[in-house]
């Protein structure tokens, strides 16, 4: 049953009127009326609808753009890249470039669905959700929902190195093929030589946590080769290093170690240089994504470069209908695999 002005305004004990002036702000409300009525349109789960909400939304200067972390150079390529390209794609009122607005939920799926509220609140012109996704049935029809009554709204909707999410098909979605990059990675080291090779993965609950283990893991059954020992944490140089040294209690005979992503694979590489192992004479090591600094490592590190630049400028250029969305709404962006100094065959 669709939730009315009428219904927010009996659960918030105000009339329609002191719900309207909260929702567009345009009139001061005290704080104690405006929390309640909030809190109200947050239980219902209201959102303005019809003729109304179509004329805002089509008048709309704001774009969202939900990163994890904006300090983590994979968002911050994507979301930078994707601010760029809104502005250069605007057609606002007067030619005004839009408002591109980068929200950082800090990996928390309640923070998500916070700032979806919001931006339905605020009738944005599109949202961008970058990154992988949670693995939680919950959260992820939560999402869906969200997601649907933007995009009902006039919202558009775009999935930048996201799967896209069941039960909404009104996204764009432009999905890292994160399972192929991994596999390949792992082939290499295969092709080298190796057979003892630990995996650092990020957080288990993530979608590219799980493609990319699932990618090496197939490359090491392909090859009848047993899987060596997996230590799960964040996708930071902390959780790379602490890692280490799990992996080397569990097999202190490795003689290559596969990380989440670059970032980890730096916290992989000082871990076994305070254990006196040179990289790669005794322990070949590999990242994910290619960020800037990788090649700056020392030894540069082998790595699978995805496109975060393009995909962000796609992204935004999608967000602004700037460009067609890809054929049945899903595009999937290979990944390539960069062979640089930090891995090479085992010793003996």
């Amino acid at each position: 049953m669709t939730v009315t002005l009428a219904d927010v305004a009996a659960r918030a004990r105000v009339s329609p009127a002191t719900v309207s002036r909260v929702l567009n702000g345009n009139y001061p409300v005290a704080a104690s009326t405006r929390e309640r009525v909030l809190k109200a349109v947050d239980e219902l789960d209201y959102v303005l609808n019809g003729p109304a909400s179509a004329l805002a939304a089509a008048t709309s200067d704001l774009v969202g753009v939900l990163v994890n972390d904006i300090a983590d150079p994979f968002f911050g390529i994507m979301a930078s890249a994707a601010q760029s390209a809104i502005g250069e794609s605007a057609t606002g009122r007067g030619g005004g470039e839009k408002l591109a607005v980068v929200c950082n939920t800090g990996g928390s799926p309640e923070r998500e669905l916070t700032y979806l509220t919001l931006l339905q609140r605020q009738r944005a012109a599109a949202v961008i959700l970058m990154g992988g996704s949670l693995e939680d049935p919950e959260h992820l029809a939560a999402t869906a929902g969200k997601l649907t009554k933007l995009a009902e709204a006039g919202t558009r909707i775009v999935l930048c190195g996201r799967p896209p999410v069941t039960g909404d098909a009104s996204a764009a979605a432009l999905v890292f093929d994160n399972r192929a990059g991994a596999r390949r990675l792992t082939e290499h080291l295969l092709g080298l030589g190796h057979r003892r090779i630990g995996y650092v993965a990020g957080p288990a609950d993530r979608t590219t946590t799980r493609h990319r283990l699932e990618g090496h893991r197939e490359a090491l059954a392909a090859a009848g080769v047993p899987e060596g020992p997996t230590v799960h944490g964040s996708y930071d140089r902390r959780s790379g290093h602490e890692a280490t040294a799990e992996l080397l209690a569990r097999d202190p005979h490795l003689t290559a170690v596969v990380a989440a992503n670059d970032t980890v694979a730096l916290g992989v590489c000082a871990a076994l240089r305070e254990r006196g192992l040179s990289i790669p004479g005794d322990v070949s090591v590999a990242g994910f994504d290619d960020l800037p600094f990788s090649v700056d490592a020392v030894p540069a590190l082998t790595t699978v470069r995805l496109p975060l630049h393009e995909a962000g400028v796609r992204a935004g250029r999608l967000a602004m209908s700037a460009e067609e969305p890809p054929a049945g709404g899903v595009e999937t962006v290979p990944g390539e695999l960069v062979t640089r100094g930090s891995t090479a065959g085992p010793r003996g």
